[in-house]
C-alpha cells in the first residue's frame, strides 16, 4: 500500500568505494558536486567523533513515529546507513540509546535522522555515528505508517536506496550511486590540491594574487 510498505533495495555502493570515500573530507566531496548537495545545517553529528560512510537504507516515516525505523534495523546489512526522513519534526524523538545499542550489534554504519533523538549524553560518549536535527526527551509512537527503501529528501538533498552517504564533523552529503566513481575521482583531486595548498601556506609560498585579480574582474573600487 502506498505510504505503508517495505521494498527491496536493488543496488548499493560497494565496500571498496565506501572505504575510498571514507578517507576524504565531506567538504571536498561537496565541492566536487558543485556545492549543490547538502542535508541542511540542522543535521549535526551527535556522536563523539568519527567518520560515517556507507550505502543508504532509506526510511520515510510519519513525524514522531519509529515503527518503520525498527523494521529497517532488522533489514539492514552490516555497514548500512539508516537514513530517516521524519519530516524535520522535533516534537518526539525517533531513536535513543536502546536503538543505537541494537544497531551497533547489527553492524549498522550509522543513523541520519531528519528528526530528533533522545539520550543524547549517552550517544555523545560514543563513536557510533548519529546525525540528527535536534533533541527532545519525548518518546516516539509505534503505529506507522511509513516506507522503507524509497527515495527520500532532506532539505532538498535526494537520497535513493543504495546511494553513498558520508558524514564527518562538518555534516553529511549523499553521493548518487551512478555518479559515485566520478565524484570520487574529482574529490580525490580536490583533496590533493588542498593538501598542496596547505603545504604552500605552511612554507609561506602561498600565491594570493588571485584575490586582487578577482576584485579587478568584479569591478571593486579600491581607494588608493
Amino acid at each position: 500500500m502506498l505510504g505503508f510498505r517495505i521494498r527491496k533495495r536493488r543496488r548499493a555502493v560497494g565496500e571498496d568505494l565506501v572505504a575510498q570515500f571514507r578517507a576524504l573530507p565531506v567538504a571536498n566531496i561537496s565541492d566536487s558536486m558543485a556545492r549543490m548537495s547538502a542535508a541542511g545545517s540542522r543535521l549535526r553529528p551527535m556522536h563523539r567523533s568519527g567518520v560515517m560512510a556507507g550505502p543508504a537504507l532509506t526510511v520515510r516515516t510519519r513525524p514522531g513515529d519509529n515503527l518503520m525505523i525498527h523494521a529497517a534495523l532488522d533489514l539492514a546489512a552490516p555497514g548500512d546507513i539508516v537514513v530517516v526522513d521524519g519530516g524535520g519534526d522535533l516534537t518526539n524523538a525517533l531513536i535513543g540509546e536502546l536503538m543505537v545499542a541494537y544497531a551497533r550489534t547489527r553492524g549498522i554504519g550509522g543513523f541520519v535522522l531528519n528528526g530528533a533523538i533522545r539520550d543524547v549524553a549517552w550517544i555523545a560518549e560514543r563513536d557510533f555515528p548519529v546525525y540528527a536535527a535536534g533533541v527532545t526527551h519525548r518518546g516516539p509512537y509505534k503505529d506507522g505508517p511509513g516506507e522503507i527503501n524509497v527515495p527520500v529528501a532532506i532539505d532538498g538533498m535526494v537520497i535513493e536506496p543504495g546511494d553513498l552517504v558520508i558524514g564527518d564533523a562538518d555534516g553529511l552529503v549523499c553521493v548518487p550511486f551512478d555518479e559515485a566513481e566520478a565524484v570520487y575521482r574529482a574529490a580525490q583531486e580536490k583533496h590533493r590540491a588542498e593538501e598542496e595548498m596547505m603545504r604552500a601556506i605552511e612554507e609561506r609560498r602561498y600565491d594570493r594574487a588571485w584575490v586582487g585579480t578577482a576584485l579587478t574582474r568584479l569591478g571593486c573600487e579600491v581607494e588608493a
